[in-house]
């Protein structure tokens, strides 16, 4: 087959709201020449938020702070349980406490970079300046972040980065950030301004008259279909990296929301971009329905290695130094154990391949604290990360101040999504997208410590002065259940419902999605090749195919019924999965993460390739066809190299 039977060429796109001109003001300029709504028509306008997460949770706060009617939605039993609870390292943040030659434009540069030069400048820079003001947001809402001796917020080093600019609290900053989000929101709440809505799963997107005017949700304990309708709708609905089964995940994350959205006209941008997080705890057998992840800023005091003899399968304390491969520092000497997620999961998963992998199957590589306890002191290693090492040693049983962790990569965060252009809207006006639903800031690797960051910022800072703009010119016309567009959308939640609980086969829906995570894993993962992609392809429309008629989903659509949750979302990944291996097809370089075998330097580092694929691969829904449209990108203040950090 041909690349033109896998995909169409469609006209290209553009983002037409970036200013023009300086980069240092453009965010500036851009949110005085926006149009304001007065605090009395705030009042009259509604906005629905999906998702509670770093993202939805300060978007819905700030939103109602403003004095907007916020209606938002979570299908978790709080919106404390959103996935942004399990983040552990850090929030970056160009305050330069540390007076170690950090600022703005070296963190936008660092982020560029680390993104392989596949994002916007526009975007990132905005990010870079927004940042030094989440840090002061979230120290007055009490987030306790660590501190040093002189009573400044410390901070430490994490991957891609040669300064120390990441602001933590232990090995839990996620759900300390979240927490301080939660209050906010928690607050509107009592005020009147958020009406929240928990255990409701956004099924549909609905747009009337060209505009994004509510969703259609179900609630998850009484199974009542319901349409719920605003002036606009903001999807925080997270990442997809679920689509691999394994994942670092919460079994619960998925991407029905953003797919709903994208079948009813979003563009769906760059899917095939997904982050190999390299300091995991290795699989450890069939039975395992996601991965859990060692936090990256255990990097800064562990040294990776690997014994440099292959299969040698002594325990660690019986390998001397000089059989150890402390490859990373031995490959990459200016950043050592600190290289980007994706160079640090690709040299781990080369040692491995190599045969000279530790643990079960040669599937791990050793993060050893020995050198740091002799250094610091096992109370001071103790105080950085000792919720970390409990974690590992209640899941592995293993005590990693005595013997090292093993770690492998695995799926963790996804930098592909819904295309925005710099107001984060959608090509669906009235739909913005936020956090990590959006593609908009990480190109084709994520910096650790950066999520965050990108969260706080879009909630925060950037969506309460771009949405505006749109909102400007409502209140919308009111809408109804007996509106054409309502009663359709409706209409196709039912009928997909009704059609999943009719298949009434003999194979778990659990046991589809496992089979497609491998598919994906070994076709779309690390590694991928144009034969493996097309194999994949097959394979999972096949799948597909077989999912219809063979997928069982017991009980029926009254009241709570869990597998009819996961079915629907399974439904939706396998569409999803195969976007990702045609997006994965057409672009014919190794940029980030995603290492195209065909396209290898000599030394066998990532070769990617500018001339042909500068730019953000867009696709517009299309079935087995999709369309391609292409949005070019172009580098006036950090221009293109090969990336090193040797």
């Amino acid at each position: 087959m041909t690349m033109t039977d896998y995909y169409t060429l469609g006209d290209p796109v553009a983002d037409t709201k970036a200013p023009d001109g300086p980069i240092e003001t453009r965010w500036e300029r851009r949110r005085f020449g926006a149009k304001l709504v007065n605090p009395a028509n705030k009042r009259k306008l509604t906005v629905i938020v999906v998702g509670t997460g770093l993202a939805g949770g300060s978007a819905a706060a700030t939103l109602g702070e403003l004095g907007y009617q916020v209606k938002s939605y979570c299908y978790q039993d709080s919106p404390r349980r959103a996935h942004s609870i399990a983040a552990q390292g850090g929030i970056n943040a160009a305050k330069n406490y540390r007076n170690d030659g950090d600022s703005v434009h070296r963190l936008f540069y660092d982020t560029v970079k680390g993104g392989d030069f596949r994002s916007r400048e526009s975007n990132v820079h905005r990010l870079a300046q927004i940042s030094v003001q989440i840090i002061d947001q979230c120290v007055a809402q009490g987030v306790p972040f660590a501190r040093e001796y002189g009573g400044l917020l410390d901070t430490r080093s994490f991957g891609g980065a040669q300064v120390s600019r990441t602001f933590y609290a232990r090995g839990q900053t996620g759900q300390q950030l979240l927490l301080g989000a939660y209050q906010a929101l928690e607050r509107q709440i009592a005020a009147g301004t958020v009406t929240m809505h928990d255990r409701h799963e956004m099924l549909e997107l609905i747009i009337v008259d060209g505009r994004a005017r509510g969703i259609v949700v179900r609630d998850l304990v009484t199974g009542e279909i319901s349409t719920e309708f605003a002036d606009a709708v903001v999807l925080a609905s997270g990442g997809y990296g679920n689509v691999f089964f394994l994942s670092t995940n919460a079994k619960g994350c998925n991407v029905t929301a953003s797919w709903r959205a994208h079948r009813k006209g979003a563009l769906f941008a760059n899917p095939c971009y997904t982050q190999i997080h390299p300091t995991c705890i290795p699989v450890s057998g069939d039975h395992q329905s996601k991965l859990t992840l060692m936090s990256e800023s255990l990097r800064n005091d562990g040294r990776v290695w690997v014994p440099k003899a292959k299969g040698d399968n002594r325990v660690p304390a019986d390998i001397p130094e000089d059989e150890r491969d402390y490859y990373l520092e031995r490959i990459y000497p200016a950043f050592g154990n600190l290289v980007p997620r994706d160079i640090a999961s690709r040299a781990a998963k080369n040692v491995c391949d190599e045969g000279r992998g530790v643990g079960p199957g040669g599937l791990g590589v050793y993060l050893d604290f020995a050198a740091a306890i002799g250094r610091l002191g096992r109370d001071a290693v103790e105080a950085k990360y000792g919720n970390l090492f409990e974690m590992y040693e209640r899941i592995t049983g293993e005590d990693p101040y005595s013997t090292p962790m093993r770690i492998y990569p695995a799926v963790h965060y996804t930098m592909g999504g819904l295309w925005v252009d710099y107001d984060l809207q959608s090509t669906v006006p009235g739909l913005f997208v936020i956090g990590e639903a959006n593609f908009s800031d990480h190109g084709a690797n994520r910096l650790g410590a950066s999520a965050l960051m990108q969260g706080l910022a879009d909630g925060y800072f950037v969506l309460p002065n771009t949405i505006g703009d749109y909102l400007a010119a409502g209140p919308f016309p009111k809408l109804d259940g007996e509106n054409v567009e309502v009663a359709e959308a409706r209409k196709l939640v039912e009928d997909r419902i009704a059609k999943l609980l009719s298949i009434n086969g003999d194979r778990t829906v659990d046991s589809f999605h496992r089979e497609l995570g491998r598919i994906m894993w070994e076709y779309c993962g690390m590694e991928r090749t144009d034969a493996g992609l097309r194999k994949a392809i097959t394979e999972i429309r096949e799948l597909k195919a077989e999912f219809w008629q063979r997928a069982k989903v017991p009980g029926d659509g009254e009241g709570l019924n869990q597998s009819l949750e996961r079915a629907g979302r399974v439904a939706d990944f396998f569409e999803l999965a195969e976007l990702m291996c045609i997006d994965a097809l057409h672009r014919e370089e190794s940029c980030g993460g995603h290492f195209r075998a065909e396209s290898q330097t000599e030394e066998g580092e990532a070769d990617r390739d500018d001339e042909r694929f500068s730019y953000v691969a867009a696709w517009e829904f299309g079935g087995d066809t999709p369309v391609l449209h292409k949005e070019e990108l172009t580098f006036d203040y950090v221009h293109p190299s090969q990336r090193s950090y040797k």
